[in-house]
């Protein structure tokens, strides 16, 4: 079968990737570690659950309007004003079927051939090929470590021409964990206020696992009015990935395009994950759920800390956000191992882990930093423990 161009030019998520290779070896009986998948290992709150039993109960089964429900959309609308101080009416609110529809969507309804787009690196597996999709033009920005992994106002603007369409970027950021203060926002505020034909697309999905002080969004300021597409969800924050519901508030006429193309795509995000949706994003006892969740990861980030500092070799500035580690994994580049094999990259090195260590990690390739392994911290601690007592053997055996 000759499938089309379009398709034979998608490149597999390597995390996806990653994950399906350790499933293989666990059905061949290996005890493979994953801290490959970016997944909450929390069930969802008991507490949002039962939102969505009453809610099927009240038969809210039905098609939803390709926008959201109006429930759900009014939920989102006072979250996002009284959390991120960014004001938007109904109308500009897109309900998605995860927040990687609403990035698809936006990218897809914006970008035209040749269109350039800025993606600071690390990014998120994704965005590059989102773009390449759309016919864009990809632009990465490089980071370090020592800057942990942040671009600075200057760096973005250096990148900007009258081809610069759209720029991508998270915060907390996957794979880094780094998290943009205010100050650092407001710097590049003044840049993007310099060019007005620039749209954004601030990836907030990370928002609710936090460890420093909230910063402010990029949606919020007034001068970037109609130009910021502030796209979330309640994946992560919430423990919620297999309910498949994310969302955009953004300039109206973005947000129609949207509707149009998801409209065809795939129409409305199930209707009873919104209603759970809207539950979850008010009520009190949901939040605390929510702050048990961050509290326990932030448990675990002090513990990987301790952990990746023991390992020479690893350079890895402290996550502030996120559920992940990403240390420098340079240093073994070139070393061999007990069966003569060269590390030449971080691909190696993953691949080596794997079938040595049997813990399933992923290559920083896949987020244009190809220094570096990203390390999901969203497991136990006594399975965290294990995994990096597992990497450090393996480490320690190559020469």
């Amino acid at each position: 079968m000759k499938l089309s161009q379009r398709m034979q030019n998608v490149v597999e998520s390597q995390t996806i990737a990653m994950t399906k290779k350790a499933r293989e070896l666990k059905s061949k009986g290996h005890d493979v570690i994953s801290l490959s998948i970016g997944e909450p290992d929390f069930d969802t709150p008991e507490v949002i659950c039962n939102s969505a039993n009453r809610a099927m109960g009240n038969g809210e089964t039905h098609y939803p309007p390709v926008l959201g429900t109006i429930d759900f959309r009014t939920a989102i609308k006072n979250k996002l004003l009284k959390e991120n101080n960014i004001e938007v009416e109904l109308d500009e609110i897109i309900v998605s079927n995860g927040a990687k529809q609403s990035i698809f969507n936006a990218v897809m309804t914006l970008i035209n051939p040749g269109d350039e787009v800025i993606i600071p690196a690390p990014y998120w597996v994704s965005y590059p090929s989102m773009v390449h999709y759309a016919g864009g033009k990809v632009v990465s920005i490089e980071s370090a470590a020592e800057n942990h992994f942040k671009i600075s106002a200057e760096e973005l603007e250096s990148k900007i021409n009258a081809n610069t369409r759209l720029i991508i970027f998270s915060s907390p950021c996957n794979p880094s964990g780094s998290v943009m203060s205010t100050e650092e926002i407001e710097e590049w505020v003044k840049v993007l206020e310099k060019h007005p034909e620039v749209y954004v697309i601030a990836d907030e999905i990370y928002e609710k696992i936090l460890f420093t002080d909230k910063p402010k969004s990029l949606g919020a300021y007034p001068s970037l009015k109609g130009r910021i597409a502030t796209v979330n969800g309640l994946s992560k924050g919430y423990a919620m990935t297999g309910w498949r519901i994310g969302y955009m508030a953004g300039p109206k006429e973005w947000i129609q395009a949207c509707e149009k193309y998801q409209g065809m795509i795939s129409s409305g995000a199930n209707s009873v994950g919104q209603a759970a949706g809207a539950f979850a994003l008010h009520n009190l006892a949901a939040q605390q759920e929510v702050e048990n969740m961050r509290i326990s990861f932030n448990k675990r980030r002090q513990l990987m800390s301790q952990m990746i500092a023991d390992i020479h070799g690893m350079n890895c500035p402290e996550p502030q956000g996120a559920f992940y580690y990403f240390p420098d994994v340079s240093h073994y580049f070139g070393q061999t191992t007990a069966d003569s094999k060269r590390i030449m990259n971080s691909d190696d090195l993953c691949m080596y882990l794997l079938e040595t260590a049997h813990v399933a990690t992923v290559s920083g390739s896949a987020f244009g930093t190809p220094s570096c392994i990203r390390l999901s911290y969203a497991a136990s601690e006594e399975q965290l423990t294990e995994a990096m007592k597992r990497i450090s053997m393996a480490l320690t055996q190559l020469n």
